[in-house]
């Protein structure tokens, strides 16, 4: 096979990969709609096919890129973290809804913690997960030491983070840096 041919057959996985990726996560979002009385139509189906191929076409390069190793072993391992990191934004939602009614107490800190993180990809995913989880937000990361600060709006969070590092550790194995 001729390196154009390897290339151009990346390329093909590439934007397929990307393409089935962002139509499913476009259906997720909109899933909603299946509990309104106008289900699924040609007209809301094909404007999710639309998004998801400009999407496709502006990101599939950087999602899968062409140097990665393993990157379907990556994916396939991607795919339940994203179903955990969901469950820990349902859980984080509860936990601050009980601290806004006084349930639980507010105490508001920042903390530094280390990683063995370093791939960029792996970096950002990490920082990205505390971002979306509520109660805690990415405010730095260092590359090269792989330091992040994090605000987090108690001490429960904050423990999560840096005591059990379940989320880091979950990062690590899906871009196999455990």
């Amino acid at each position: 096979m001729e390196m154009t041919e390897m290339v151009e057959d990346h390329r093909t996985f590439s934007i397929a990969l990307t393409f089935c990726i962002m139509f499913i996560f476009w259906l997720l979002l909109s899933a909603w709609t299946i509990y309104l009385p106008e289900p699924y139509d040609l007209s809301k189906v094909s404007r999710g096919i639309l998004a998801a191929l400009i999407v496709t076409f502006l990101t599939y390069e950087i999602f899968v890129p062409g140097r990665g190793e393993k990157v379907l072993l990556k994916t396939r391992r991607f795919i339940p973290y994203v179903g955990w990191e969901l469950w820990q934004i349902y859980l984080a939602t509860i936990d601050v809804a009980k601290r806004v009614f006084g349930i639980l107490e507010v105490d508001p800190q920042i903390i530094e913690f280390d990683t063995t993180l370093r791939s960029d990809f792996a970096l950002v995913a990490f920082a990205d997960s505390i971002t979306l989880t509520p109660g805690t937000i990415t405010i730095d990361v260092e590359p090269e030491r792989g330091r992040y600060i994090v605000h987090a709006i108690a001490k429960g969070p904050a423990d999560s983070l840096t005591v059990d590092q379940t989320m880091q550790k979950k990062v690590g194995y899906v871009f196999m840096e455990e």
